[in-house]
C-alpha cells in the first residue's frame, strides 16, 4: 500500500489515498502504523476518500484506532496533497469530514488557510473541569489557563484530563499561557493520540476562549510545540479562519499482512 508522511508543525498523520488504495480495517491500521518503533510512526491515519458533497472527503483514525471527528492540521495537509497531485485543481478546495464540509485555501506562499466554522461554547457544569472553558470546534476541547505549559508533566495530567468523569467524553485539552493581546502559548493533549506537537482545532479553540475572557485581540499567533499558527474569529461572518503550513516528509509503500 502506497502512503505519503505528512505534518503540521510537527502533528504528523499517514495520509493514503484510497480513491487508488484498498484500505482494510483502518481502525486496527492505523494502530499498527502509528507505531513509532514497530511502525511507521504518526499521530494517526488520514484516509483520502471520494465525496458526492464536496471536493474529497477525510477519514481520519487517531493512533489508538479511534475514530476522529476533525484535525486542523490533518485537514490543511489533505488540501496540500489533493492540489500538489491535481486531484483537485483548484486552490480553493471543499473537503468533507464528520463534522460538516470545511473550506480550505492554498496561498501563494505554500500555506493553507482553512475556515473551521463557528465555534460551540459549551458552559461548565457540575463535576467538569474546574476553571476550563468547553469549546467544540467540530471535536470537543477543554481550555485550562496554566502560569507556565512547558513545566508541566503532561505525560501524568493527559490521561486524567482526557478522561475527566465530569466531561461525559473524552476531551482534547489545551494547556495555555497568554502572553500578550496577540500571542498564545500553547501545550496540547489531544484524545487518542497523547501529547503532539500541534493542534489546530484546540489552538482555535484557545484563541475563542482568550477572546470570551477579554485577554486577546481577534486574531492571534498561537505557539504551540511544532511552530505557530494564525487563528482568526471573524466578526463579521462568526467563523474562525486558521492558517499554517503543511508539509510532506516522505512517500513509501507498507507491506500489509494478508488475512
Amino acid at each position: 500500500m502506497r502512503f505519503t508522511k505528512m505534518q503540521g508543525l510537527g502533528n504528523d498523520y499517514i495520509y493514503v489515498n484510497a480513491l487508488e488504495e484498498e484500505v482494510p480495517s483502518p481502525k486496527e491500521l492505523a494502530v499498527k502504523l502509528s507505531d513509532r518503533h514497530f511502525g511507521i510512526g504518526a499521530d494517526g491515519l488520514i484516509l483520502i476518500c471520494g465525496s458526492d458533497k464536496a471536493d474529497v472527503r477525510m477519514e481520519m483514525y487517531n493512533a489508538d484506532g479511534s475514530a476522529g471527528l476533525m484535525c486542523g492540521n490533518g485537514i490543511r495537509c489533505v488540501a496540500r496533497y489533493v492540489y500538489d497531485r491535481g486531484i483537485v485543481a483548484h486552490e480553493k478546495i471543499k473537503i468533507e469530514t464528520l463534522s460538516g464540509i470545511k473550506e480550505t485555501e492554498i496561498l501563494y506562499n505554500g500555506d493553507v488557510r482553512v475556515n473551521m466554522g463557528v465555534p460551540e461554547i459549551e458552559r461548565a457544569g457540575s463535576g467538569r473541569i474546574p476553571d476550563a472553558d468547553y469549546i467544540s470546534m467540530g471535536n470537543p476541547h477543554a481550555v485550562v489557563y496554566v502560569k507556565e505549559p512547558a513545566l508541566l508533566e503532561l505525560a501524568r495530567l493527559g490521561p486524567a484530563y482526557e478522561n475527566h468523569r465530569g466531561s461525559g467524553r473524552r476531551v482534547n485539552t489545551e494547556f495555555i499561557k497568554v502572553i500578550d493581546r496577540r500571542t498564545i502559548e500553547m501545550r496540547v493533549w489531544e484524545r487518542g493520540s497523547g501529547e503532539t506537537f500541534a493542534c489546530g482545532t484546540g489552538a482555535c479553540a484557545a484563541m475563542v476562549s482568550s477572546v470570551l475572557r477579554n485577554l486577546t485581540e481577534r486574531e492571534v499567533r498561537v505557539r504551540l510545540s511544532g511552530g505557530t499558527l494564525v487563528v482568526e474569529w471573524s466578526e463579521k461572518d462568526g467563523n474562525v479562519y486558521m492558517t499554517g503550513p503543511a508539509v510532506t516528509v516522505f512517500e513509501g509503500r507498507v507491506m500489509l499482512e494478508k488475512e
